[in-house]
C-alpha cells in the first residue's frame, strides 16, 4: 500500500479531535475556507523536484475530492501523469488580514486521477464550470484534461501554528 506521505506512514496523527463535535467543527472550518477561495496551489513532483501551480478548483460536498483542469501540453499535466501524489494548498491571505493570527490554511493531500469523457467527466466538469463559468470553453477544450483529486487527509492551520488533521470519507 502506498501512503500519501510516505515518510509519515498511515498512522501519523497530529492534534486529532477528541469528540465528534470537535471533528464537526474542524470539518466546518475546512469547508468554509474551501468555499471562500476559488483558487489553490497544486503541488506536484517529478524527477525529485517539487513544482507548484495555481489552479481554479471545485470540491465535492463531502470534501472527499476536488477537480481542476489543465492544458495537456504543460509540465503540470506531464507531472500529474508521471506521479499521482499531489497536495492542494488553500489559504485566506487574500482576505486582507494584516494579523497572521487570523489567517487559515489547508493542505489537502491525495491522488490525482485524469478523468475520461463520460458521466463522471460530465459531473465534475459541470461542478468546475458552475464555480468558474469563465472557464467553460477551457474545460471543454480538446486540449485540456480534467483531473479529480481523491483526498486522503487535510491539515488545517490557524492562529499561525495550531494544526489539526482530518481524514475525509473514502470515495466509493
Amino acid at each position: 500500500m502506498r501512503y500519501d506521505e510516505p515518510a509519515l506512514g498511515p498512522d501519523f496523527q497530529i492534534d486529532v479531535p477528541t469528540s465528534e463535535s470537535e471533528d464537526s467543527t474542524l470539518v466546518e472550518r475546512i469547508k468554509r475556507l474551501l468555499d471562500s477561495q476559488k483558487y489553490a496551489v497544486l503541488a506536484t513532483q517529478g524527477a525529485g523536484q517539487p513544482y507548484a501551480s495555481l489552479v481554479a478548483f471545485a470540491v465535492s460536498e463531502d470534501l472527499s475530492a476536488a477537480t481542476f483542469a489543465t492544458p495537456i501540453t504543460t509540465r503540470k499535466y506531464n507531472l500529474l501523469v508521471e506521479c499521482d501524489q499531489v497536495a492542494l494548498f488553500i489559504d485566506n491571505r487574500s482576505g486582507g488580514e494584516d494579523d497572521m493570527m487570523h489567517i487559515q490554511a489547508v493542505t489537502a493531500t491525495g491522488r490525482a486521477v485524469e478523468l475520461e469523457h463520460g458521466p463522471e467527466w460530465d459531473e465534475w466538469s459541470e461542478r468546475l464550470i458552475d464555480r468558474h463559468p469563465h472557464l467553460d470553453s477551457f474545460v471543454r477544450s480538446p486540449t485540456s484534461a480534467l483531473f479529480r483529486i481523491d483526498f486522503i487527509r487535510f491539515f488545517h492551520v490557524m492562529r499561525f501554528q495550531e494544526v489539526h488533521q482530518w481524514r475525509p470519507p473514502k470515495r466509493g
